[in-house]
């Protein structure tokens, strides 16, 4: 059923690494989708466009800054658009999509479906409490890489925010998601490789409503990490790597009546590159199941990705 109903109709736009990796769950659902591969100057006027403005399903994973421009162009009642993030690039765009949009743009960030983010949506079960502090760290050595100089990541009138845009940004909608931000302080950029024109590194602060604070540091320049450390007033969840823990609860004493460490609640070992693809499946998936249905996503699919990207521009 699926591969008859997709037949010929699935456009996309773009064929990076971000891109392959959901042909990969295109092919794996066994549906038919063509690369469309513009020709400037007449980006919007070749044969090539002109098939992908028939799709009936059409996937923009393109720089940033081009993602309110295809929109613009293709969008209509008929065809479901998957975005990958950020929706716009300009503040004025943020507006102007909110005009246009009509319940068939789908904005994928990819956090939302993690391991972590199925705990978080889970505080009550684990009797965590109420999140007190929280520190995200994301590295790797992306700008180390011979072909990071040449790409789009690296260049300014591209990315102008670098790595925050790109990484970043994934972890201010999931605490956008699941907590309120009140302020975001910085970003604090820096490009500490000294490769391209744009930043590799960025610090940024966030100010929940109760005043709880975040700190969220990504960069391409040092070796692989991941650590996630949310602090609960009765747990703590940690994610290390390849390894999540939560731990409680708050009131854990030894014989003397000193308080000693938590004990490990629950522990799940995960693949990191694995949970990235499990959630990108399942934010595929979920998609592709709107558009089989000829549904229309909530309206708060939409507020609380403009709100995350609307703390990328300002």
């Amino acid at each position: 059923m699926w591969s008859y109903f997709f037949v010929r109709t699935i456009g996309i736009i773009g064929n990076g690494g971000h891109s392959k990796r959901i042909q990969k769950i295109l092919k794996r659902k066994k549906l038919n989708f063509f690369i469309y591969k513009p020709d400037r100057p007449k980006y919007f006027e070749n044969q090539s466009f002109k098939k992908l403005k028939k799709c009936k399903v059409i996937f923009i994973i393109s720089p940033n800054n081009s993602h309110y421009n295809y929109i613009k162009k293709l969008h209509n009642k008929n065809n479901y658009i998957f975005c990958e993030k950020p929706p716009v690039a300009k503040l004025d765009e943020l507006k102007k999509i909110r005009k246009i949009y009509n319940g068939k743009i789908y904005f994928n960030f990819n956090f939302r479906f993690s391991k972590f983010s199925e705990i978080l949506k889970n505080i009550k079960k684990y009797k965590l409490g109420k999140l007190l502090y929280a520190n995200l760290i994301s590295s790797n050595g992306l700008a180390l890489k011979k072909e990071y100089k040449k790409s789009w990541r690296s260049n300014f009138k591209q990315c102008p925010k670098g790595i925050f845009e790109i990484v970043a940004i994934h972890y201010v909608d999931l605490i956008n998601f699941f907590f309120k931000i009140k302020k975001l302080k910085g970003p604090y950029l820096l490009n500490n490789s000294a490769v391209g024109t744009s930043f590799d590194t960025a610090h940024t602060e966030l100010k929940l409503n109760n005043n709880v604070i975040v700190n969220i540091f990504t960069t391409y320049n040092s070796a692989y990490t991941k650590k996630l450390f949310f602090l609960f007033s009765n747990g703590i969840v940690e994610q290390n790597n390849n390894e999540i823990t939560i731990k409680g609860p708050a009131k854990n004493f030894d014989k003397k009546g000193f308080f000693k460490a938590p004990k490990i609640i629950t522990r799940y070992k995960i693949g990191d590159k694995k949970d990235y693809e499990n959630s990108l499946f399942k934010s595929v998936s979920l998609f592709l199941n709107y558009v089989k249905k000829n549904k229309k996503f909530d309206i708060n699919q939409l507020n609380k990705s403009l709100k995350s990207n609307e703390f990328l521009l300002k």
